[in-house]
């Protein structure tokens, strides 16, 4: 089975993120979860899931709508990386918190997560997304730190890519 990211997005930032993964693991393919069904996760054995937090940290529109069926879905037996989206200046206090409701979601249901992150780089207060010294996925500011999404993107990828495809 192949890999394929997951993701949902209202600014378009958070698909433009995937666009430049999917670019980067040559070409795998993407699907928006607003247009997809939840269904087509079970055709894959190998995930990524993107997601950006809204509000004081909230999911974003589209998973929240869908969020109940995502509880249904069984990842045992999949391997699953994760990246979100927030804003560390203006929501520091829940800074990628919808990353860690997905985690905790993905880890409840038997997932493989791979791909944690350091928190260095990043200012901010708590965040869900946080165990230690460690995000639970890549983490994306395009508000803050824009010019450091394609490295920080680069190097998940690397750190990834073996147990990904």
């Amino acid at each position: 089975m192949a890999t394929a990211i997951f993701y949902a997005s209202s600014t378009g930032n958070t698909e433009n993120v995937a666009t430049m993964i999917a670019d980067k693991l040559d070409g795998i393919s993407t699907y928006d979860i607003s247009s997809t069904s939840l269904d087509d996760i079970s055709n894959f054995d190998k995930l990524i899931l993107g997601i950006s937090t809204w509000g004081e940290g909230e999911l974003q529109d589209d998973w929240d709508d869908l969020w109940s069926d995502f509880c249904e879905i069984d990842f045992s037996n999949k391997t699953v990386a994760l990246y979100g989206l927030g804003d560390q200046d203006s929501y520091a206090d829940e800074f990628v918190d919808a990353l860690g409701i997905l985690y905790q979601q993905v880890k409840k249901a038997g997932g493989n997560i791979i791909g944690f992150t350091s928190v260095e780089g990043y200012d901010h207060e708590e965040s869900k997304a946080q165990i230690d010294d460690q995000f639970v996925g890549l983490v994306i500011d395009e508000d803050n730190q824009d010019e450091m999404t394609e490295e920080r993107v680069e190097q998940w990828i690397t750190h990834i890519k073996p147990e990904i495809l």
